[in-house]
């Protein structure tokens, strides 16, 4: 059996994780898009590395909770027949014992330089405080490795590939309004009208904008419901 998951927001806010947005959608004033966006970075480089600091020192503070922890033990069972795909950034699945784990938006604990033509990799960076802007050998300024508003997630041959091949496509805590994420469960549909033998499950605490999509439903706490699921 091949196994597709993906995971959003909703996991990791069951862990603690803070969102940084106040009823107006924002943080200290500043739009979210604002200090996440390359347009944010090239205004105020300094704003946005306190944000992402401040996101650093939070994500520090919390633990895996019973869905991560489920999710490494499914890996553990299936190996290379799980294909473990999230949204978050926080680090959190590799905390519960997953190993390979597609960061499709980035990873809040790396960092790399913000000069395209720089062919330095990105680095495992755990610093929250940033009195000055860090710099790249090169003299450029660094940049957290976040796939920020407008640029194209990373790995999405590879993650379109593995859809193309699942057997079984699980959705936890993803909201279904950002994409590319949002549409991968419509390519387990398009398969299914091909004659494709296909299951698509969704668990989180409210049914997601496409819900409409999925097989089965369940509404609750992922690290309640999850474990029960995998099993």
């Amino acid at each position: 059996m091949d196994v597709f998951v993906l995971t959003g927001a909703g996991i990791s806010a069951e862990s603690g994780i803070a969102t940084f947005r106040d009823a107006n959608g924002l943080w200290e004033n500043h739009r979210v898009e604002d200090v996440a966006s390359p347009e944010g970075f090239a205004a105020d480089p300094r704003v946005v590395w306190r944000f992402y600091g401040e996101r650093r020192a939070q994500a520090l503070t919390v633990a895996p909770n019973p869905a991560h922890r489920a999710l490494a033990a499914l890996e553990a069972r299936l190996g290379d027949g799980l294909f473990l795909c999230t949204q978050n950034v926080d680090g959190l699945h590799e905390a519960g014992g997953s190993h390979q784990v597609v960061h499709m938006h980035g990873e809040l604990f790396k960092t790399r330089c913000a000069d395209p033509e720089c062919e330095r990799p990105p680095f495992a960076d755990t610093r929250h405080d940033f009195a000055e802007l860090p710099r790249c050998p090169c003299g450029a300024l660094q940049r957290p490795h976040i796939v920020w508003f407008g640029e194209v997630p990373f790995d999405m041959h590879r993650i379109r590939r593995r859809v193309q091949k699942a057997d079984v496509f699980v959705c936890i805590g993803s909201s279904g309004v950002v994409y590319p994420a949002a549409g991968l469960v419509g390519e387990m549909q398009y398969r299914r009208s091909m004659g494709h033998r296909v299951r698509t499950i969704y668990v989180g605490l409210e049914a997601p904008a496409n819900a409409d999509q999925f097989d089965e439903v369940h509404e609750g706490k992922a690290g309640e419901l999850l474990p029960g699921l995998l099993a």
